[in-house]
């Protein structure tokens, strides 16, 4: 606690060290998956080899349509999630007659890229390790999200007292010195920190406001009666529409995809429901897709059903919502073109080389402080097997999640939990891992396992896809060479720092009190 009692640098100091180790782990994993979110749909679309052809909009709507007025004609609403700039296949939903909730496992078909219904493995894509960094796993959702709350607004503690504690910020971008132990992870961790200062100070901040109404509901509470009513004044709706009874079929979609998107300035629409489809009252609700502009929350037109003809396009939203939206897109960066996505992806994974290297240090910091290195006391041992499990483990997580999609039978039940459930129980094992084996060990164990499970991802795409690298390079196949050579550059870069763990000698650290005792690094 002597940091507390000093000068406003020595409390800063403080605060930064256990802001940062208290959530650190967690924040660890949040920063993880929140990175590879950016290509959530280069991901998905490397999940799903079976799926082919180009995005087309109107076509994909149109044999939607067609396939759910053979197949699903009385259904109480018909649902299509459209694909985005770098997707192509679109997901239709449907929930019968009289259903209370719709499942979407059991009432759901994939069209490929020319609209043809197609039978693909089952899988959550790239989508759990987006829902991952927010809304964690095998939890209640409001849970994790005040959870994940605590833990960013943390990380905003951590950032500004960070900023302050650095006498010399701007020196430390430039400096990075190898082989120099604690020195050496010091200068990891600022140059991590300041290279994309910015950038933290910014995702965790919209991060928070994402969420603003679930942490701050008060002056929603205060000014509305009901959620609903707050709701309906900031996002616009309608009242909801009444089967007649009196059959009408839905109109030419194409159609109404031309109105949107002259509304929308060429914009296309993402999502498109209609409730009561075949009913004289039926209504389309049609959601502007993202990827054209910084604002995240989609822009809304309604059609009659039954004649396409469009409702008055709803008024614009006032300066906070649009300013929330464009804060909220901000954060998610679907909006960014691939040089930029690159840029997000850089910088989101500084911030977990910055986490990662911040835990690192307060072991390595605080060993050479213990009267006896040797014998560490069990909180300073409790935190050393978590760093092991969470810095070298969490890449073996994500190898196991990729290598699960490969590997699983394509008709297993469950397929797609048992994917994500092969990422929490190699995470999982390697907690155990860390505990059973020395701390060189263990970094030796789980680094040189998720060098090699990186490096399987390639030669196992090759042996269970025709898709894999060199056809993909032939062909021009970007998204499935890409991803290939992404896993081959992380197995390159695990391998190393497997490498220098390896070949890095025993450091002598000198005990408080007496004699030179050798410990290992």
């Amino acid at each position: 606690m002597n940091g507390v009692n000093g000068g406003l640098r020595q409390s800063m100091a403080w605060l930064h060290t256990w802001a940062g180790l208290l959530v650190g782990w967690l924040l660890l994993a949040i920063f993880a998956t929140g990175t590879s979110a950016y290509f959530q749909d280069e991901i998905t679309r490397w999940m799903q080899p079976e799926i082919t052809g180009q995005r087309q909009i109107t076509l994909a709507s149109e044999r939607a349509l067609d396939w759910l007025q053979k197949n699903q004609p009385g259904a109480d609403s018909w649902s299509i999630t459209l694909p985005g700039p770098r997707a192509i296949a679109s997901t239709v939903y449907w929930k019968p007659a009289g259903e209370t909730r719709r499942s979407l496992r059991d009432h759901t078909i994939t069209l490929d890229g020319n609209g043809e219904p197609v039978v693909s493995r089952a899988t959550i894509g790239g989508f759990f390790l987006y829902r991952m960094h927010f809304d964690l796993h095998y939890m209640p959702v409001l849970w994790a999200r005040w959870i994940v709350g605590f833990c960013a607004m943390f990380m905003l503690v951590a950032i500004i007292s960070g900023v302050i504690t650095h006498k010399k910020i701007f020196a430390d971008f430039f400096t990075l010195r190898f082989g120099k132990g604690q020195r050496s992870w010091l200068d990891a961790h600022n140059l991590s920190a300041v290279l994309a200062l910015p950038f933290h100070a910014m995702i965790t901040f919209t991060g928070l406001v994402t969420l603003q109404s679930l942490y701050m509901p008060w002056g929603m509470t205060v000014a509305y009666p009901t959620v609903a009513a707050y709701s309906a004044d900031a996002y616009g709706s309608e009242a909801p529409p009444v089967r007649s009874g009196n059959a009408a079929p839905v109109a030419p979609i194409a159609e109404m995809i031309r109105q949107a998107r002259a509304a929308w300035g060429g914009a296309e629409p993402g999502y498109i429901d209609i409730a009561f489809p075949g009913d004289a009252n039926g209504i389309v609700r049609m959601f502007r897709g993202g990827g054209d502009g910084m604002a995240a929350r989609a822009k809304t037109l309604q059609f009659d059903a039954a004649t396409g003809h469009m409702h008055p396009v709803p008024a614009a939203k006032g300066a906070a919502s649009e300013t929330e939206s464009v804060m909220v897109g901000l954060h998610a960066g679907r909006y960014a073109p691939y040089l930029l996505r690159w840029l997000y992806f850089l910088c989101s994974l500084a911030g977990t080389v910055m986490v990662a290297t911040g835990l690192i240090l307060w072991t390595a910091k605080r060993r050479v402080q213990l009267p006896d290195p040797e014998r560490p006391h069990i909180g300073f041992r409790l935190v050393e097997r978590l760093n092991i499990a969470s810095v070298a483990g969490l890449p073996l997580a994500f190898a196991c999640h990729f290598l699960a999609n490969r590997l699983l039978p394509l008709r297993m039940d469950g397929r797609p939990d048992w994917e994500v459930h092969a990422f929490f129980i190699a995470w999982g094992g390697s907690l155990v891992l860390a505990c059973l084996l020395s701390p060189r060990r263990g970094w030796l164990a789980l680094l040189a396992a998720s060098t090699a499970a990186f490096a399987a991802i390639p030669v196992v795409d090759a042996l269970t896809t025709d898709r894999w690298l060199v056809p993909s390079l032939l062909h021009g196949d970007w998204v499935f060479a890409g991803f290939d050579l992404t896993m081959i550059a992380l197995a390159g870069a695990l391998g190393f720092a497997t490498w220098k763990v390896y070949k890095r000698p025993t450091v002598v650290v000198r005990r408080k009190r007496a004699a030179t005792r050798e410990v290992s690094a």
